[in-house]
């Protein structure tokens, strides 16, 4: 007998808000997918780009479009869904505010847009400076960031609607889910608010004529290393939540669930160092300290994988399976809706050693700017999480467009997943195998093809190519299934799957919503990180820079 719960379907008119980014998303996914084949390539030394376009600005387009603009338009549009779903229906308020955040992003993503394909912006998607672009693409980055509070900003306020009319209960796990991720998210983002409005946008217009380079990087980096985890966190929303129910299992336990979610809140944002572990003007005591708080977020990540295969163990044995993996066999293989986030949960084991490696106050050394670390990024975003995308789009999709998903597109889907895993073998594979041979971190095959190092990397180099057009062709099968899901697919009731707790877990207590406790904690931990060290920065900045306090 299924619960109320589980009936709920997403009004149709919060699934056109949802659909609206995803719309955005998918098409930011097949012109950076364009890009991204067209870098490896050049990366090969056997291809050249067609003048005037430039390596640089290729490299720009494919981790703008993808490592932001695909992700955060995904990310909120399933969160919105998400809310609509186990929430209830957003508010008429609401969703107002959800349709402004959106048109401010999308506006905001065109001005960057146009700027990069213009040449006007040829920054990549860390956008450091000394490297400078035009006004108008941090005009632009400023909307997309704004226009994400306001879309979180309305997630938020369903939740505290769902609080007051159901006082004294725990939320559900997926709304609390979405609220841990946008805080995380709101949070975070003051660092990048910070250093586009008040370093990058006056240096762009020549309001002033230097910036503070180490105060740039280091709110970068205060923001750059928990969007990660606003990339991770809705994946971890699909595997604790939904692939349950996909498989028919019970949720391992609802309150590991939880408490994992809050310790990727504390532990996410005060560890930005361990980006910085090269750069002069850190003391080297902070970035211990940050490294240290770093490795804290393995517990969660270790809570997380003990909860999953705990939940697929409990659903194989009560399908009679026998012996230490019996309960593999059990598992719905031919699904795409579990297997394809499957292969990303597989892939975030060997991304979490190289995350590890990363982190290393020594180990980093051996790999830090090399196309190791780009490696290790195509592994975490561009496999654990973007397959887990995949597979949430499988469903939610139809779901919101009244259709199903056919046995013909489930079968494209699986051939895409794995297409998708052997491309990203070839590839990232490659980047990690000759990043230990030191070959540099975003740089093209012509900047340094005439030594003998180049030469050592130029079989890795070709890997990469293959596995990049392998990837290419897994992202055209993705477009195809997500036009026929939007437009084509049979009419029909595609299930929205929610999981429930297992009966035999303990009862969730309440103080997993004691947001001032847990935001409290979290903005110590921020100043107690980052207060001593950014002091130090003013007071020692260059000479001519000391009055400028940011600048």
């Amino acid at each position: 007998m299924r619960s109320t719960t589980e009936k709920m379907k997403v009004d149709p008119r919060d699934a056109k808000l949802s659909m609206a980014h995803f719309y955005v998303a998918f098409i930011a996914l097949a012109l950076g997918g364009l890009a991204g084949l067209l870098q490896v390539l050049v990366r090969s030394g056997n291809f050249q780009l067609p003048a005037p376009i430039t390596y640089y600005q290729v490299l720009t387009v494919h981790g703008v479009l993808l490592g932001l603009v695909l992700t955060t338009f995904f990310i909120i549009g399933f969160q919105f869904a998400a809310m609509s779903r186990t929430a209830g229906t957003l508010s008429n308020g609401a969703r107002k505010s959800g349709w402004l955040g959106f048109w401010l992003m999308t506006i905001g993503t065109a001005m960057a847009a146009a700027m990069v394909l213009l040449n006007k912006a040829s920054v990549l998607f860390t956008f450091y400076a000394p490297l400078q672009a035009h006004p108008i693409f941090y005009g632009g980055l400023t909307l997309v960031v704004v226009g994400s509070w306001i879309g979180g900003g309305a997630m938020l306020t369903s939740y505290v609607r769902w609080r007051k009319q159901n006082p004294g209960k725990v939320s559900p796990l997926l709304s609390f889910m979405v609220v841990v991720n946008m805080l995380l998210w709101l949070v975070a983002t003051i660092g990048v608010a910070a250093t586009v409005l008040l370093q990058m946008l006056p240096w762009s217009l020549g309001l002033v004529d230097t910036i503070d380079v180490l105060i740039s990087r280091t709110l970068f980096w205060y923001f750059g290393h928990p969007l990660v985890y606003f990339w991770l966190l809705p994946a971890y929303m699909c595997w604790y939540v939904i692939i349950p129910r996909i498989i028919g299992g019970k949720i391992f336990s609802d309150s590991l669930a939880r408490m994992s979610f809050i310790l990727f809140l504390l532990f996410s944002i005060p560890v930005g160092f361990h980006h910085q572990l090269t750069e002069p003007g850190i003391d080297p005591a902070w970035k211990f300290l940050q490294v240290a708080l770093t490795f804290l977020v393995v517990i969660p990540s270790l809570m997380t994988a003990f909860s999953l295969f705990g939940t697929f163990e409990m659903y194989g044995r009560q399908k009679g399976a026998k012996g230490l993996f019996g309960w593999l066999k059990m598992l719905p293989w031919g699904d795409a809706r579990f297997t394809v986030p499957f292969i990303g949960m597989v892939t975030f084991i060997p991304a979490g050693a190289g995350g590890m490696v990363n982190a290393s106050h020594q180990m980093n050394q051996v790999v830090h700017n090399t196309i190791w670390v780009t490696g290790h990024f195509h592994l975490t975003l561009a496999t654990a999480v973007i397959l887990t995308f995949f597979g949430i789009s499988y469903w939610l999709i139809p779901h919101l467009t009244g259709r199903v998903l056919t046995k013909k597109m489930n079968k494209l889907a699986l051939i895409q997943g794995c297409l998708w895993a052997i491309g990203m073998i070839f590839m990232s594979g490659a980047m990690h195998a000759a990043g230990l041979l030191g070959a540099p971190r975003r740089s093209s095959f012509s900047t340094y093809g005439g030594s003998a190092q180049a030469t050592e990397w130029i079989p890795y180099q070709i890997a990469q190519a293959v596995g990049g057009t392998i990837l290419f062709v897994a992202i055209i099968l993705v477009l195809i299934i997500f036009i026929n899901l939007a437009f084509f697919a049979p009419k029909g009731e595609q299930e929205f799957p929610v999981g429930e707790a297992a009966e035999t877990a303990e009862k969730t207590p309440l103080i997993f919503e004691n947001w001032k406790l847990w935001l409290g904690v979290t903005v110590v931990l921020i100043l107690f990180a980052y207060t001593i060290p950014l002091i130090d920065m003013i007071q020692n900045a260059p000479p001519g820079q000391k009055g400028f306090k940011l600048w």
